[in-house]
C-alpha cells in the first residue's frame, strides 16, 4: 500500500456507474479493489479504468467513450450530493433505501439493525383478520403476524 499512487476517484465511480448500468456492478467493485489493493494499481485515469474494462466483459472503446464523454458524472455527482445530504463525510459510507446511512466501517449486528429499521419502516405489519374457518392457522382472536423476524435480537 505505501507504493500505491493516490488520486481523486471521480473517475473511478463513474467507471462504477457504468460497470452497474451494464448489470456488472459487484464485479466492477472487486475489480477496482483488486486492482488498487491488490495489484497496487492506479484506478484514478481514464487509461488505467479501460485496462479493466476486459476483465468485466466490457467494451475497452465504449468504456473510453464512456468516461471520455461523462455519460455518468451527473449521476455520480447526485449520489454524493444524497451522501452529504446524509451525513457523509469520508468513507465508507453505506446509504440503504436512500433514507439511512451507516458511516465508517461497521459491524454485522449495526448493519443488520440499520437494514431491518430500513425494512420494517418500508414494510409495516399487517394487523390479524379473524378467519373461523382456517384449523391451526388462525385462532379464534385472528391470524398471527410475528412482530419481529425470528433472527433478531
Amino acid at each position: 500500500m505505501l507504493e500505491n499512487v493516490v488520486g481523486n476517484t471521480w473517475r473511478a465511480h463513474e467507471f462504477l456507474a457504468y460497470a452497474s448500468a451494464q448489470g456488472k456492478n459487484r464485479a466492477a467493485w472487486d475489480r477496482i479493489f483488486r486492482a488498487y489493493y491488490g495489484e497496487t494499481r492506479s484506478v484514478f485515469t481514464v487509461e488505467a479504468l479501460v485496462d479493466l474494462a476486459p476483465d468485466l466483459g466490457l467494451d475497452p472503446v465504449e468504456t473510453r467513450q464512456v468516461l471520455n464523454d461523462g455519460r455518468f458524472r451527473q449521476q455520480v455527482q447526485d449520489e454524493a450530493h444524497q451522501a452529504r445530504r446524509l451525513g457523509a463525510t469520508g468513507a465508507p459510507f453505506l446509504v440503504i433505501d436512500g433514507r439511512y446511512a451507516v458511516p465508517g466501517a461497521q459491524g454485522t449486528d449495526t448493519l443488520l439493525r440499520a437494514l431491518w429499521q430500513a425494512w420494517d419502516e418500508a414494510h409495516p405489519p399487517i394487523a390479524p383478520i379473524p378467519v373461523a374457518d382456517a384449523e391451526g392457522v388462525c385462532g379464534p382472536d385472528g391470524c398471527a403476524v410475528p412482530a419481529a423476524h425470528p433472527a433478531r435480537t
